[in-house]
């Protein structure tokens, strides 16, 4: 039910090479962010005996005055209370199925395929995507491959700089901040981040690399990103593209 979500965020790509009939999506339907709330209830037995009736003399007037007794103390629980802790994900190396790229993550990924017709033919978009539990945060790699022509055609910085504008665009997001970078290896990209309406802040590295758009992307709440900014720059830094044989 995830990544029937992401399919759609993800229609920019095809914005990029169609530059026609993009889907209009905001992040506000992504994810369905669960935030865990433990709460702790009980109940407390307060016993609180009968005073005994003093023994008076048969001399001596009884007092009809009731004696002064101190309320009963509610018992204090020496337990702490329980409060639900972030469940920390297990980082572990993730490969693609077809061997092309590396990256850590909070688990195994889903996956999920999807195919777009656009004006130069098919275009089948790979999405991977985890989202530890507890956390409102979810991490991404989606890639596609250009026709080969097309490729050979446009330039990489300008298909970099479409990218970046079409997700603002569609996502009617407003950018953070964005530089151009470089894979481990050479392959010109592009480091973009945005907030939208919502409040939803979105980082990203995209890289162009033997006719393939790859994203890594890693999608939270403002007040997330301040937790998770050290695990997220980390996350990006893991990502690797393997060049083919």
């Amino acid at each position: 039910m995830l990544l029937c979500v992401l399919l759609g965020y993800n229609s920019y790509i095809i914005s990029v090479l169609a530059s026609a009939n993009a889907k209009t999506m905001t992040l506000r339907v992504l994810f369905p962010f669960l935030a865990a709330t433990l709460i702790c209830g009980g109940s407390l037995i307060v016993e609180a005996s009968q005073p005994k009736r003093p023994t008076v003399s048969a001399k001596v007037a009884v007092s009809r005055k009731k004696p002064n007794v101190a309320p009963a103390k509610t018992p204090v629980s020496s337990k702490k209370p329980i409060v639900a802790q972030p469940v920390q994900p297990q980082w572990k190396p993730f490969t693609s199925p077809d061997g092309r790229f590396t990256v850590l993550m909070p688990g195994m990924p889903k996956k999920e395929s999807q195919t777009q017709k656009t004006y130069m033919g098919e275009i089948d978009l790979q999405i991977f995507a985890a989202q530890p539990p507890k956390q409102e945060v979810a991490y991404l790699v989606v890639y596609n491959d250009f026709p080969h022509s097309y490729g050979q055609m446009t330039n990489p910085q300008e298909i970099l700089n479409n990218v970046q504008e079409m997700a603002l665009k569609t996502t009617q997001s407003n950018l953070i901040s964005h530089r151009n970078i470089r894979s481990s290896n050479g392959h010109p990209g592009k480091e973009f981040a945005y907030i939208n309406v919502g409040g939803k802040i979105t980082r990203t590295r995209i890289y162009l690399a033997e006719g393939r758009l790859y994203q890594v992307m890693a999608i939270t709440s403002k007040k997330q990103q301040k937790n998770l900014a050290k695990t997220i720059t980390g996350y990006l830094n893991s990502f690797q593209i393997v060049l083919k044989k």
